[in-house]
C-alpha cells in the first residue's frame, strides 16, 4: 500500500450526506446535483448550505447538463458562471471536463476554466475516460494546469481499469494526481490503493432510504425511474468510517 496519506473524497448530493461524510472521516466532498445523470452542477443554495455545515474540502461539480461532454458556446458560458459562483460561495475546488467532437480534451476551454478557477484546485472528471486516447488526454490535461484527474481507467469500473490506472500513474509522475473513482467499494478499496500506488480515492457511497411521505401518488413518476420520488439516496456515516478503516 502507498506510504502517502490517502485522501478520501465522497461524491454526494445533499447537506445530510455531506455532514455524514465529514463525521465519517472523509477529507473532501464532491457536491453534485442529479447523481442519476452522473452528476451536474448543484444550485447556489445547495453549495452555500453545504459550505455552512462542513469544514472539510468542498469540490463543486461544474457540468451544465447530463449527456456528452462536448459543449456549445452557451453551455460553456454557463460553466464559466458556475466556476465563479463556486468561488464566491467559498468552495475549495471545482470539477469539470470538456471534450471536442473527436474525443480529445478541449485544451483551450479547459485551460480557460482552470485559470478562471484559481486559487481553487481543479479536478478533471471522468470525461477523461470517454477520451479517444487516455495517454494523450493525460498530457493534454497536464498542459492545462489542472491538479488531478478522476478516472476509472477508461473502463466501467476501477476494478476493470486497474492496469491502465497504474500505467497512467507512472506516466504522470508528480505532474498531476490520478484519483481512481467509479464502482469502488469497501471490499476492494485497499486493493485499488495498493495496486495503483495512488494517494487519493473517490467513492460514490449511498444507501436508499424510503421517503417520509405518508401520502403517495403512485400514478405519477416525475423522473425517468418509476417510484424514485419516494426514495432518497443518502451517504451513511458508518459507510464512510468503514472506508477510512480500510485505507488509513
Amino acid at each position: 500500500m502507498s506510504t502517502k496519506p490517502i485522501q478520501l473524497e465522497i461524491c454526494l448530493d445533499s447537506v445530510e450526506s455531506a455532514v455524514a461524510a465529514e463525521h465519517g472521516g472523509a477529507d473532501r466532498a464532491e457536491l453534485c446535483a442529479d447523481l442519476l445523470e452522473g452528476g451536474i452542477s448543484p444550485s447556489a443554495g445547495l453549495i452555500a448550505a453545504v459550505r455552512a455545515k462542513i469544514a472539510i474540502g468542498l469540490q463543486v461539480m461544474v457540468r451544465p447538463r447530463g449527456g456528452d461532454f462536448c459543449y456549445t458556446d452557451d453551455e460553456f458560458e454557463a460553466m464559466r458562471k458556475d466556476v465563479l459562483m463556486a468561488k464566491q460561495l467559498r468552495a475549495d475546488g471545482v470539477v469539470f471536463g470538456i471534450l471536442d467532437a473527436d474525443g480529445n480534451i478541449d485544451v483551450p476551454r479547459t485551460r480557460e476554466l482552470v485559470e478562471l478557477a484559481r486559487p481553487l484546485n481543479v479536478t478533471h472528471h471522468r470525461a477523461f475516460d470517454m477520451a479517444r486516447d487516455l495517454f494523450r488526454a493525460l498530457e493534454d490535461i497536464i498542459s492545462t494546469g489542472a491538479d488531478r484527474i478522476l478516472t476509472s481507467g477508461g473502463e466501467a469500473t476501477v476494478s476493470r481499469g486497474l492496469e491502465t490506472i497504474s500505467q497512467l500513474v507512472q506516466r504522470a509522475g508528480d505532474r498531476i494526481v490520478l484519483m481512481p473513482g467509479g464502482g469502488i467499494t469497501s471490499a476492494d478499496v485497499a486493493r485499488v490503493v495498493a495496486e495503483t500506488k495512488v494517494s487519493e480515492v473517490h467513492l460514490g457511497l449511498g444507501t436508499l432510504f424510503p421517503s417520509p411521505m405518508r401520502f403517495r401518488n403512485e400514478k405519477i413518476a416525475m423522473g425517468s425511474i418509476d417510484g424514485y420520488e419516494y426514495k432518497r439516496m443518502v451517504v451513511r456515516q458508518e459507510e464512510v468510517e468503514e472506508i477510512v478503516r480500510e485505507i488509513k
